[in-house]
């Protein structure tokens, strides 16, 4: 399973991720349905809005190292929640890691409780916040994306909203939405569409400009002796040679 059936209330559909053994990682697999599913939704004139979510206690732990998913690809999924007619509104009870930043900053609106944590953790296996860096510096403070991109370290939900990643941290994720999809959902699908389109300009020049350099970025670094090594000794549970 990499999604849950989705279910749909009132205008607004929600899609879960739902590959909890892996922590649902950014498999091939999961890349394609979900890509799938985002589609179905962009064809389906009921479909106001669109909630992401996910099953278990991480939102999305980043690449599958076991299986990852072609770079070209992620960087399309991205894409496609950005140009989707629809908002995209993420839900978060759980961990964000690396890769799952770029899901999450894809999304237009975005909401997680005290139980979400964030960390992009790409520079301790010998990796770069390559392509996600698309939509994540659209976003993020400079002086914060340099030091979580450099360090790596973790931090909660108030720091991503301080920090622009998050819309909105809230005890209660869902009573927080309740305005959220409120407003979706008196909002004409027209003038939903036109409005994404003006908040979106931005980052779709940066995938138009960058996305192609970034994938060849992405995919050297992945075949790389050091990033072999981080990401043997991740899945080890070891310290990789290089750490002090």
């Amino acid at each position: 399973m990499t999604l849950a059936a989705p279910t749909h209330d009132r205008g607004i559909t929600t899609l879960a991720l739902d590959s909890p053994a892996n922590r649902n990682a950014l498999s091939a697999r999961l890349v394609g349905a979900l890509g799938e599913a985002l589609d179905a939704c962009a064809a389906d004139t009921a479909v106001r809005a669109v909630v992401l979510t996910h099953t278990g206690t991480t939102f999305c732990a980043g690449a599958d190292l076991t299986a990852p998913p072609d770079p070209a690809a992620f960087v399309a999924l991205m894409r496609r929640i950005v140009t989707l007619p629809q908002p995209v509104v993420a839900r978060v009870t759980g961990h964000v890691r690396a890769g799952g930043l770029g899901l999450l900053s894809a999304c237009d609106i975005s909401v997680a409780g005290p139980g979400a944590s964030f960390a992009l953790t790409e520079s301790r296996l010998g990796l770069a916040p390559a392509v996600v860096s698309i939509p994540l510096l659209a976003r993020m403070d400079p002086a914060a994306a340099a030091r979580y991109f450099l360090t790596g370290e973790r931090f909660d939900a108030a720091e991503a909203t301080r920090t622009g990643l998050l819309t909105l941290a809230a005890d209660d994720v869902d009573k927080a939405l309740e305005p959220v999809l409120d407003g979706l959902r008196r909002a004409s699908p027209q003038g939903l569409k036109a409005s994404k389109e003006l908040v979106t300009a931005t980052v779709l020049e940066d995938f138009d400009q960058h996305a192609e350099d970034l994938i060849a970025r992405s995919a050297a670094l992945f075949t790389s002796a050091e990033a072999r090594e981080g990401m043997t000794a991740f899945l080890e549970r070891r310290d990789p040679a290089w750490v002090l």
